[in-house]
């Protein structure tokens, strides 16, 4: 039972870093372009993920949730956002964040995984 607990801490987390990384264009002025749009995109989609997990774990949304967290760790270099600056910053590492906690979270689940029948 308790990496039920750890999973839904590794969604609240998730939770909590999608709307910073949806509020981080007006948060740290982002240029109007490719950086807003995707942070805005890429925080909703992080956003509603942890809130279906939140509500109904099921397994691919733990595996959405790393592909989104990866895009937004690797998209900085493919959209090219100029070095060193912050909206770069911002992209990484919440990007790494996301991909890190959602592995975990994958990871906890292939170690304890969920019962779907009730003991009897």
């Amino acid at each position: 039972m308790e990496s039920w607990s750890n999973a839904k801490i590794c969604d609240v987390a998730n939770l909590i870093l999608g709307a910073f990384l949806f509020f981080s264009p007006w948060i740290f002025a982002f240029e109007a372009g490719n950086m807003s749009q995707n942070a805005t995109i890429a925080g909703i989609a992080i956003v509603v993920l942890a809130i279906a997990a939140l509500s109904a774990f099921a397994v691919w949304e733990e595996w959405l949730n790393l592909i989104v967290g990866l895009w937004t760790l690797i998209s900085p270099w493919v959209l090219g956002f100029h070095a060193s600056t912050t909206p770069m910053t911002v992209h990484v590492i919440v990007g790494a964040l996301v991909a890190i906690l959602a592995a975990v979270e994958l990871w906890i689940m292939s170690q304890n995984p969920p019962r779907l029948t009730a003991n009897r």
